[in-house]
This record gives C-alpha cells, sequence and structure tokens, in this order.
C-alpha cells in the first residue's frame, strides 16, 4: 500500500482502545471514524473531533486504514469480517489487540485473498502508557507496511519494533506479557518468604531494587501493589492476564515444548480467578500463594 494513508477507522474504544483513539485525532491530523458497541467512549471521543459511524462496514467506507483494538481474537475475526464485506473496503487492517498467533495468521490469509492488507501490532504497557502515547508496539508485517505504519504507530508509543512478518509481533508480546507473569508469580512468593521471615515488605522490595533482582516487575507490580496490597479493578485483571498466560501455553503447544514455569502460573491465575478475583489486578494471585485465599 503505498498510497498515503488519508483516513483513519477505529474500532473498539476499551480502556486501551480509547486513549489510543484519542492520542490518533490529537497528533495525526487526520479524519478518524470510531465505532463501538459502548456509547460513553464514543461520545467523549466524538466531543475531541471523531467522526461516528453506526456500524462496522460504515468504518470501512471512511477508512483507509482500520486499527482494532478488542478483547480476543474471536472478536477481531467478526470485525475483519464485516470489514470484508462492505460495500466499499479499507486497504489495511491493523489489530491491535492481543490474539492467537495461528488464527491471527490464518485471517490474514483470508485477508489478504480478498485484498486487504493485514498487520498484526498488539500493545504492551499500561492504560497510563495508552493515555500518554508512550506504549510498546511490536509489529509484525512487511518492511514496506512498518514504513507507511510507523508514523501513525508513533503517536501511539514510544518503542516501536518491527519483530518480522505476520504474527510475530503477537509472539513478542504475548512471550513479553508471560515473562512479566512469571515474574509477578516469583515476587509472590519472595515477598511471602520475606514477610514470614519478619522483613517488612517495602524494605524487602526497597533493599531487593538496589541489586541484580531489580526490574520493571519488581518496582511497578511489586512496590506500587503487592506491598501495599492494593489490588484496584479495571488494571489489567486476573481474566485479562489468565488469556495471556494460556495463549503462551498454546504458542508453546503449537512448537512442541511442554513449559512448567508458564504452566504453573497459568494454573495460578485459574485458581485466582476460581477464588472471586478476576476483576482485579493480577498481582492479587499472592494472596493464594501466602494463603490469604
Amino acid at each position: 500500500m503505498n498510497t498515503p494513508i488519508q483516513k483513519i477507522g477505529f474500532i473498539g474504544l476499551g480502556v486501551m482502545g480509547e486513549p489510543m483513539c484519542a492520542n490518533l485525532l490529537r497528533k495525526s491530523g487526520l479524519p478518524v471514524t470510531i465505532f463501538d458497541q459502548t456509547t460513553a467512549p464514543i461520545e467523549r471521543l466524538k466531543e475531541q473531533g471523531a467522526k461516528t459511524a453506526d456500524s462496522i462496514e460504515a468504518v470501512a467506507v471512511q477508512a483507509d486504514v482500520v486499527f482494532l483494538s478488542l478483547p480476543s481474537i474471536k472478536q477481531v475475526e467478526v470485525v475483519a469480517t464485516a470489514l470484508l464485506n462492505a460495500a466499499v473496503k479499507p486497504r489495511m487492517i491493523v489489530d491491535m489487540s492481543t490474539s492467537d498467533v495461528a488464527k491471527t495468521r490464518a485471517l490474514a490469509e483470508k485477508v489478504k485473498a480478498a485484498g486487504i492488507e493485514y498487520v498484526d501490532a498488539p500493545v504492551a504497557r499500561t492504560k497510563e502508557a495508552a493515555v500518554n502515547g508512550t506504549l510498546f508496539i511490536t509489529v509484525g508485517a512487511t518492511p514496506e507496511q512498518f514504513q507507511q505504519l510507523q508514523p501513525l504507530l508513533s503517536h501511539l508509543g514510544s518503542d516501536v519494533l518491527h519483530c518480522g512478518g505476520t504474527g510475530c509481533g503477537q509472539i513478542v508480546k504475548i512471550l513479553n506479557n508471560i515473562t512479566v507473569l512469571m515474574s509477578v508469580n516469583a515476587l509472590a512468593e519472595v515477598l511471602t518468604i520475606g514477610r514470614k521471615a519478619g522483613m517488612d515488605s517495602k524494605e524487602l522490595f526497597e533493599a531487593l531494587s538496589k541489586g541484580s533482582a531489580d526490574s520493571f516487575v519488581l518496582r511497578n507490580h511489586g512496590m506500587k501493589y503487592m506491598v501495599p496490597d492494593n489490588f484496584p479493578e479495571k488494571v489489567f485483571p486476573v481474566d485479562y492476564a489468565l488469556k495471556d498466560a494460556s495463549l503462551a501455553l498454546a504458542l508453546a503447544e503449537e512448537a512442541g515444548f511442554k513449559p512448567h514455569i508458564a504452566q504453573y502460573t497459568c494454573d495460578l491465575l485459574k485458581r485466582t480467578q476460581e477464588a472471586g478475583f478476576s476483576q482485579n489486578y493480577h498481582p492479587v494471585m499472592i494472596k493464594l500463594v501466602d494463603g490469604r485465599a
């Protein structure tokens, strides 16, 4: 797609999608047409200059490129099919959701057969990063596709990485997330040992942050949430974490590998969900590790 992108579509205005779309509105200088099943974010973005559509197909008519930010590949497949059936089709679909790799590649082939380009560009980091435009975006695309999309993606993320062909953006995102989840699991055990041995939680993690055990996960998930024992809702909850852990296990299975730590972490998240913490920030898993739940 060598023709310049002149108009944008955005479908999926949830916790991450809404601020991402807002950044495109403010920074791209291009018209943005939006669609979501929830009216509140549509109204907020409309006030910022977004054009609204009453259907997925109506977005396609108004967009050269349609960005998707949806819960899973199931929703992505439904929306992509609707875009393919539109009277006027977009030239490219960019999936910024976290999606199954094999199904992403199969969908990309289906979309390509209809004459539409397909790129996977899932995002990592927090809602705050989505608001500030400092997301980590891993892109599976041809070099030409990446070159054309990079200016737009740079409005959303401070680190935009070309990871390879179709599906490679998803691979990096999924492995990034399972690394974080396994690290949270490890920190939960470390904090439990420290507390039971008579160590103050804050002092323990502050000390660890000065040595080779330091990490973003320790300073963010550990010190900001696990130490004060605060696990709010609507901040990458257990349900989302379990989905991503399951995607990592599916990826491993496709590769013929049986991971142990990732499997244990996934099982722990499942038990955390079943204990009634499905909507809490996922470091709440410590309550099962230390025996409180």
